[in-house]
């Protein structure tokens, strides 16, 4: 969330308490979502999401490792986010900052909790499993990075290819088969604005909304994780009805994975 000056925070806060949106959108509609697949060639899997000015960029990277010690014979995941300075003139280069800390977690803890990787099928042998790194870059800010860093890495995740582990190497290409999928999962952010409830704000909303909330959940509209932001309440009612809204337009989302697919 980024700073915004007072004219034009007055100026969305009246549109939005009018039932209008910057663009012309309803309150829950998302802006124009565009996914393409294969944009790093040194990737198992890779993708480009566009949502309205928003961009981010995921690549999937595996590697041979060693287990964690509880989980022997399970394979490893790890996600990271980077907000790059080229994205917006507030974020700077230098170690994670709560930001991107707290995007890589939410995109992290989705993933795990919907159990998108099978990680047994990750085991290689005693002492050896697959590492999956999940790579997250912000390349532009308009609002809404939970939910284009999710569909990103969903999105990597489904067209990324195993590399074969033989007499000691890694053998990549491109006649591999697939990561082992089970789920898909997929988030929708809210901003809580006054007395309006918004789906997918951009970066002028986000600045001046006074909660947020992030609902990720599978092809079986079981809800996976939330993630409550701000000092901004959601009622009850509110939730009941953002749940229902979650539930319609994650099959939108999910619809669009499912065409970028390689076969």
């Amino acid at each position: 969330m980024q700073p915004i000056n007072q004219v034009k925070g007055e100026y969305v806060r009246e549109l939005v308490n009018k039932g209008i949106r910057e663009g012309g959108r309803d309150l829950l509609e998302y802006r124009a979502i565009d996914v393409k697949h294969g944009m790093l060639p040194n990737a198992e899997g890779s993708a480009m999401v566009t949502i309205g000015n928003t961009k981010v960029l995921c690549g999937i990277k595996l590697d041979v490792g060693e287990p964690m010690r509880d989980k022997p014979n399970q394979g490893n995941l790890m996600t990271l986010a980077e907000l790059l300075p080229l994205a917006s003139a507030d974020y700077e280069p230098g170690p994670p900052s709560p930001d991107s800390i707290e995007l890589s977690r939410v995109v992290d803890r989705g993933i795990r909790a919907a159990g998108v990787i099978d990680l047994d099928a990750l085991f290689i042998e005693e002492g050896k499993v697959w590492s999956v790194f999940i790579d997250i870059y912000v390349l532009n800010y308009d609002g809404n990075l939970f939910d284009a860093a999710s569909l990103a890495a969903m999105t990597a995740l489904s067209n990324c290819k195993l590399p074969k582990y033989e007499n000691g190497e890694v053998i990549r290409g491109a006649n591999l088969p697939k990561l082992p999928i089970t789920n898909t999962v997929t988030s929708c952010t809210f901003a809580k604005m006054g007395n309006k409830v918004l789906l997918d704000p951009n970066g002028s909303e986000e600045a001046i909304m006074d909660g947020r909330l992030t609902i990720a959940n599978d092809t079986e509209n079981i809800v996976r994780s939330m993630q409550k932001g701000l000092h901004g309440a959601f009622s009850e009612q509110e939730l009941d009805h953002l749940l229902d809204k979650t539930f319609e337009k994650s099959k939108e989302l999910r619809d669009i994975i499912s065409k970028s697919r390689s076969d």
